[in-house]
């Protein structure tokens, strides 16, 4: 598909500011993509640009509006469909990274087709996959997993890609997942793909290539998270890693969205180890990427000395500090 740009970005009355981690991550990386945001009443989340209404979006050149939120299960509110309508008909496309297809909505069909815009389901591919074979592939491969979901797998990600470029590496980040897929132009959405297809989808998505290249994969969920463990492990045996990097969010104690308490560091790099060992015998942690947020900076450097020094890794906020001394790590055993 091909989304115009710029974007209007679309978040709603969401709860929090990560319901809004779609809209938030494509604002932190194609900033000027957007012209503005456009919030409800009650909204929760702010991304930092300034609040637009449709006029004044279409006015500054918007071309789509994109609804940049995630909610369990992705469905669309009903409230929200006015909002849609009134976009299509003054001359915008959506984009949505939700569940729900546009198409299921009689109103915003109509508006569609009265105004002549284009609906994008980011979510839904028309590509179709196989099932996973767990062939050996050429090139080299790097996943980012996490103790939890909404973590910043695809932040480090997009950092190690950043940086592994600027080392001299060639390296490609590879979406799994609607934001990465707005920020990148490519890419698949694995938590929509049935799950018999995931492991395939993820073979689809990092193809052989030569020797010397690195696929650096957006992971997904958790393999402790009770709702979303499915994806990861079919996004780990089907990226085939030879590298992998943990991604921590230090002050949480149970995971997003249920009561199941958060795991160790240590028990993710034990369970990756043992799962993808499966389709890439060789994997290995190379790093630990700590999302210190919520710390202020003398306790977010403290953070991390102490996790480097019980696991013997390189730790870094991506955000805060880069990841060049991961880079350097994997220079050091790939090179």
């Amino acid at each position: 598909m091909q989304i115009e740009k710029p974007y209007l970005m679309f978040i709603g009355d969401v709860a929090d500011q990560l319901a809004a981690k779609t809209a938030a991550g494509i604002v932190d990386w194609r900033r000027d993509w957007c012209v503005g945001q456009l919030r409800l009443p009650g909204c929760k989340a702010d991304l930092g640009l300034e609040d637009v209404d449709i006029t004044e979006g279409v006015r500054r050149g918007a071309r789509t509006m994109v609804i940049g939120v995630v909610n369990a299960g992705g469905v669309l509110p009903a409230h929200w469909i006015r909002i849609i309508v009134e976009a299509l008909d003054a001359g915008l496309d959506i984009a949505s990274g939700l569940h729900k297809r546009l198409e299921e909505v009689p109103e915003i069909v109509e508006a569609a087709k009265r105004s002549g815009r284009q609906l994008h389901n980011v979510r839904l591919s028309s590509q179709t996959f196989a099932t996973g074979k767990g062939t050996k592939r050429s090139g080299l491969r790097l996943l980012t997993v996490g103790t939890d979901c909404s973590i910043g797998k695809k932040y480090t990600a997009l950092a190690l890609e950043r940086e592994m470029r600027a080392q001299g590496f060639d390296a490609d980040f590879r979406a799994t997942g609607q934001t990465g897929i707005f920020i990148s132009g490519r890419g698949v959405a694995v938590d929509a793909v049935v799950a018999d297809f995931i492991s395939g989808a993820a073979e689809w998505l990092t193809p052989d290539a030569a020797p010397s290249h690195w696929d650096v994969v957006e992971g997904q969920g958790s393999l402790f998270h009770p709702s979303f463990a499915g994806v990861t492990l079919g996004l780990l045996h089907g990226s085939q890693p030879d590298a992998f990097v943990v991604c921590h969010e230090p002050t949480r104690t149970t995971m997003r969205g249920v009561p199941a308490r958060l795991p160790t560091i240590r028990q993710v790099i034990d369970a990756t180890v043992a799962n993808g060992r499966l389709t890439n015998p060789r994997i290995q942690c190379v790093g630990i990427a700590v999302n210190t947020q919520a710390l202020d900076e003398e306790a977010a450097k403290a953070c991390l000395a102490e996790i480097a020094e019980a696991e013997g890794l390189p730790t870094t906020d991506p955000v805060r500090f880069g990841v060049a001394e991961i880079v350097k790590r994997m220079k050091a055993l790939y090179a």
